[in-house]
C-alpha cells in the first residue's frame, strides 16, 4: 500500500478515553475523583530500602493472573499493561466494529520493563548460585511491553518500545501522531508504563533525589521526589473531533547527564515547539500539566520556563504529588489527566504545602474548581535534558 503522506499540523489526530492503572485507581471514575479532590495515593513501603519506609505511588488495584502467560511476558510491568489494556478493551471494540480492516499499531514508553523480575532472578542466583527456571532476559529487554501488547491483541503490524528515562510515554504520543501523518497506520496504541523495582528507587537514592516524606513540588521546601508506577494507554486514530493531540515540541538541552538546563532554555523550546504545531500562541492554552518532581533543580528550571512562555496566569498544577514521578508513564498519564481536565471541565489541583518558592517565578497554581477550557499543555523532562511538551485540544464532534 502506498504511503499517504499529510503535513503533521494537519493530521488528525484524536485520543480515544484512556485506559489507565495508577496508584490514584483503576477506572476513570475512581481516578477522576481522586484527581480533582487532590487525593495523594501514596503508601509508605521499604521493600526497596530496609529501614527507610519511603512514600510510593503503588498500584494496589487487582491485577489480572499472568501465570499461564509465555514465561518471557511475566512481569510486573506487562501485569499493570494486562489491566490497563482490559480496560482498554472496550474503546478499541468498537473502533475495530468501525474499521475492520484498520492497520493499528503499538507505540509504547517505558524505562524498567521487566527489570524488577531480573532483580528477584539475580537475588535467587546469589543464593542458591543457580537462575531460576523460568528466568528470561527477554523480560526485561527494553521492547518488552510493545512486544507483550501485540501478542496479547493479536497485531502483526510494527510495535516498538521509546526509552527515554521520563519522557518516553509521552514521545509515544508523539510518534503515534508522526505514525498516522506517514500514513503507517490507521490507528495506535500508544502510551507507557513502569513498575517500582529495586533499580529505580537506589538508583534515586543514590542521587540524594528521594523525599522521605510526600513532595512538595514548586514549594520553598522541597526535597526531593516520591517514586510512582502507573500504566496508561490510548487509541490513537486519524479521527476529527473529540480530543486531539494538536501538537507536541521535542527537545535536547545536551547540557548534564542527570541535571536540566537551568535556564529552561530547552524547555522554552519544547513548549514553541508545541504550540507553533498546533497554530496557537501561548495565551490559547487553558491549563498547564507541569512536569513538577520537587527537585530543587528541576522546579526552578521549569518555573522559568513557563513564566517566561505563559507568564503569571495559566492555571498549572503538577500531579506527582498525588501519584509519585511513574518515570517512563508519566508521560502518557499526565497527558491522560489533561485529557479528563478537558473531558469533564475541571481542574487538576496543585497539591503542596503552601510555602511557594519566593526565589522561583510567581505560577498560578491550580485550585480544584470548574474550568471549562479547551486546551491543555503536559511537560515532561528527562535525564539527559530530554523535554517534550504535548498540546491536547477538545472539539465537538
Amino acid at each position: 500500500m502506498p504511503s499517504r503522506l499529510t503535513p503533521i499540523q494537519e493530521q488528525p489526530c484524536r485520543l480515544l478515553p484512556p485506559a489507565l492503572v495508577c496508584p490514584l485507581g483503576d477506572d476513570l471514575g475512581t481516578i477522576s475523583k481522586a484527581l480533582f479532590n487532590g487525593h495523594r495515593g501514596l503508601v509508605y513501603d521499604d521493600a526497596f530500602t530496609p529501614g527507610r519506609p519511603l512514600p510510593l505511588g503503588r498500584v494496589t488495584s487487582p491485577l489480572p493472573d499472568i501465570s499461564s502467560l509465555p514465561v518471557v511476558h511475566r512481569s510486573r510491568n506487562n501485569q499493570l499493561l494486562a489491566a490497563a489494556l482490559e480496560r482498554l478493551e472496550p474503546t478499541l471494540d468498537a473502533y475495530r466494529q468501525r474499521h475492520p480492516q484498520a492497520r493499528i499499531g503499538v507505540i509504547l514508553g517505558t524505562s524498567t520493563s521487566g527489570i524488577g523480575e531480573t532483580e528477584m532472578a539475580l537475588a535467587k542466583r546469589q543464593r542458591e548460585g543457580d537462575w531460576p527456571l523460568d528466568f528470561r532476559y527477554q523480560r526485561h529487554e527494553i521492547g518488552s511491553p510493545a512486544c507483550f501488547v501485540a501478542e496479547r491483541l493479536g497485531l502483526e503490524g510494527p510495535a516498538y518500545t521509546l526509552s527515554t528515562a521520563c519522557t518516553s510515554s509521552a514521545r509515544a504520543l508523539a510518534s503515534a501522531k508522526r505514525s498516522l501523518a506517514s500514513g503507517a497506520f490507521d490507528a495506535v496504541i500508544a502510551g507507557g508504563a513502569d513498575s517500582l523495582c529495586g533499580l529505580t528507587v537506589n538508583g534515586f537514592a543514590s542521587l540524594e533525589a528521594l523525599s522521605d516524606t510526600p513532595c512538595q513540588p514548586f514549594s520553598a521546601n522541597r526535597d526531593g521526589i516520591n517514586l510512582g508506577e502507573a500504566a496508561a494507554l490510548f487509541l490513537v486514530t486519524a479521527e476529527t473531533g473529540g480530543i486531539q493531540l494538536s501538537g507536541y515540541g521535542e527537545t535536547s538541552d545536551a547540557h548534564h547527564i542527570s541535571a536540566p538546563r537551568p535556564d529552561g532554555q530547552g524547555a522554552i523550546a519544547a513548549i514553541q515547539a508545541a504550540l507553533d504545531m498546533a497554530r496557537l500562541p501561548a495565551s490559547a492554552i487553558d491549563y498547564l500539566n507541569l512536569h513538577g518532581t520537587a527537585t530543587r533543580q528541576n522546579d526552578s528550571m521549569e518555573a522559568l520556563a513557563v513564566a517566561h512562555v505563559f507568564g503569571d496566569t495559566l492555571p498549572c498544577s503538577s500531579t506527582k504529588a498525588l501519584t509519585g514521578h511513574t518515570l517512563g508513564a508519566c508521560g502518557a498519564l499526565e497527558a491522560a489527566f489533561c485529557w479528563l481536565a478537558l473531558d469533564t471541565g475541571r481542574l487538576p489541583p496543585h497539591v503542596y504545602d503552601d510555602q511557594p518558592d519566593a526565589e522561583l517565578p510567581l505560577l498560578a497554581y491550580a485550585s480544584a474548581t470548574k474550568h471549562d477550557g479547551t486546551r491543555a499543555l503536559s511537560n515532561a523532562f528527562a535525564f539527559g535534558g530530554n523535554n517534550i511538551a504535548l498540546l491536547l485540544e477538545r472539539f465537538h464532534d
